[in-house]
């Protein structure tokens, strides 16, 4: 498929900002979104044009949409975060804001685009998680707007796949990228505002689950891998329809193929114990 010109969301850091490199180096026109004026300065090279854009902007979506024209090869829905804290105290704007930013903007973005890309049997690459799939505690509203994207993924590939629109995810398990630091930032913060019977209840496992984290951050693949996964499934002749990347992604999706539910949260819990 040749190189056109391709949508990348959350581009200030990370997957993002490696997915920009990686695709501008393979011949694709970039409109990289950022959401601060110092994010978009630092995003210079050939091929590349920075957009400042929040994604949850409904009609900011549509000028995008309109901008990016017909030669269109794909959007790379990445934009994303995590904040971790117990279902029990989280803020239901806190909950909103993962729905908002990672199911309901790829959704509307994508369907602003499909005319072009129909036109141009271009191609959708969501950046999902692995955990999309395992949903580990703490991280519920992440987990489900994760898994929220998987299924619109399946869904909306089976729906343009007769019209020569090809979609797939990408699947990253740890990536050594800053939201490591934020997530953990974000969980401090929690357990900071904690109640007191909230604290008695999940504090300790809360502190352990950020300790896991920032352990497996030190271990994790680097932003170019899931960069890889990007360019194959906007370029290859025969793209893949799921990409997992890195080995604990691996891993943790054979877990959850061959273990029972009361194993793997048994599992879950002897690593998240406090």
């Amino acid at each position: 498929m040749p190189a056109g010109r391709v949508v990348v969301t959350g581009t200030s850091t990370g997957i993002g900002r490696a997915c920009v490199t990686a695709l501008a180096a393979a011949g694709f026109d970039v409109l990289a979104t950022v959401r601060r004026q110092a994010d978009a300065a630092a995003l210079t090279g050939p091929g590349v044009t920075p957009v400042l854009l929040d994604v949850t902007d409904a009609a900011a979506v549509e000028r995008l949409a309109a901008e990016a024209g017909d030669r269109l090869a794909g959007p790379v829905n990445n934009a994303g975060f995590a904040e971790p804290g117990p279902v029990e105290t989280m803020p239901g704007e806190q909950v909103r804001r993962h729905f908002d930013v990672m199911l309901l903007a790829p959704f509307a973005l994508t369907r602003s685009l499909l005319p072009a890309l129909r036109a141009g049997r271009g191609r959708v690459v969501n950046i999902g998680s692995i955990g999309g799939r395992t949903h580990p505690p703490f991280l519920a509203p992440y987990a489900a707007a994760k898994a929220g994207l998987a299924g619109f993924t399946d869904a909306l590939r089976r729906e343009v796949r007769p019209l020569g629109v090809r979609v797939a995810l990408v699947e990253p398990g740890v990536v050594t990228t800053p939201i490591w630091g934020k997530g953990e930032a974000a969980g401090h913060r929690a357990i900071s505002t904690l109640p007191p019977a909230a604290e008695a209840a999940y504090g300790r496992r809360l502190r352990r689950v950020s300790a896991v984290a920032g352990a497996a951050a030190e271990h994790g693949v680097p932003p170019e891998r899931v960069a890889r996964a990007v360019l194959h499934a906007l370029s290859a002749r025969r793209p893949r329809t799921r990409y997992l990347v890195g080995t604990d992604a691996h891993l943790q999706a054979l877990a959850c193929a061959v273990l029972p539910d009361r194993v793997l949260d048994a599992v879950v819990a002897r690593l998240t114990r406090g």
